[in-house]
């Protein structure tokens, strides 16, 4: 038998946490002295303290590793459980690696032409939409937002609170001609469709790459060659068709300069 000094050497562990899962029924010595209290531990106890310290590496806690142990047949459900955290948390590192690469190398581009990716997620909503093939972009942005303003303002909609006005592109790339465009503002509950606006529920998107653009939209492929090649150069994948999320624009800023629109791109990384 060890004494509780020598089993901790050579197993490279404390004695109080020896103490301390004897306390919590996970290990307790072979013998205690009924005189001394001292602890003593056996050979064939290494086996059980190596499990007890190899299920603690992977990241189980006391608790689930005394059930494991109690349970052996248990062990699979709670190491595939944790695969799944493990697997979770190594993409959660991995975007944030990519988010610290991608800043450093803005850092180090032209600042009139920076743009600083973030990937966030995009709320389920509720919308009113409008879906048109139309010729470009300035016949889009100069007929149909009012054609959909008035619709809405007939059968009562009320926007929800704080506003989201995007536009699902459904050709999945920038385009300047016969765009197939998808004009959604969220709203506060649905209606009945209409001959102009249909209403649906979008669902949430997880993980979106997200760009700000200041500028005039026919600039925005700037943006979107941008996002693309990042999504690409870090090993992402689209998963959904971009949005353009409008932020500042005609209707409250005199110069297209300062217009504000944020891209969104619904991704997903991809797992080695």
């Amino acid at each position: 038998m060890f004494t509780i000094g020598m089993f901790s050497k050579i197993n490279r562990i404390t004695t109080k946490t020896l103490r301390h899962y004897d306390e919590i029924g996970l290990l307790k010595p072979e013998h205690v002295d009924a005189f001394t209290s001292y602890r003593y531990y056996t050979t064939s106890q290494l086996t059980q303290l190596h499990k007890i310290l190899t299920l603690k590496q992977m990241g189980l806690s006391l608790s689930d590793i005394k059930e494991v142990l109690d349970n052996p047949k248990a062990v699979d459900l709670f190491l595939k459980l944790k695969e799944q955290d493990v697997l979770k948390n190594i993409e959660a590192e991995k975007t944030k690696l990519l988010q610290i690469r991608s800043y450093l190398s803005c850092l180090q581009g032209e600042p009139t032409k920076m743009y600083t990716p973030i990937i966030k997620e995009l709320p389920e909503v509720i919308v009113a939409s409008m879906r048109q093939v139309v010729e470009s972009y300035e016949a889009f942005f100069h007929l149909l937002p009012n054609v959909m303003a008035k619709e809405m303002k007939r059968v009562d909609c009320v926007c929800a609170v704080p506003e989201y006005c995007f536009n699902i592109y459904h050709d999945g790339e920038y385009k300047e001609k016969d765009i197939d465009v998808e004009m959604c503002e969220a709203v506060t509950q649905m209606k009945e469709d209409t001959e102009i606006i249909k209403f649906k529920k979008i669902n949430r998107v997880p993980n979106a790459v997200c760009v700000l653009h200041m500028g005039p939209y026919e600039s925005l492929r700037e943006a979107y060659a941008f996002v693309f090649n990042w999504i690409k150069d870090n090993n992402y994948e689209v998963v959904e068709h971009p949005r353009e999320s409008y932020i500042d624009g005609i209707w409250n800023k005199e110069s297209e300069e300062e217009w504000l629109t944020e891209l969104q791109v619904p991704v997903k990384l991809k797992i080695d």
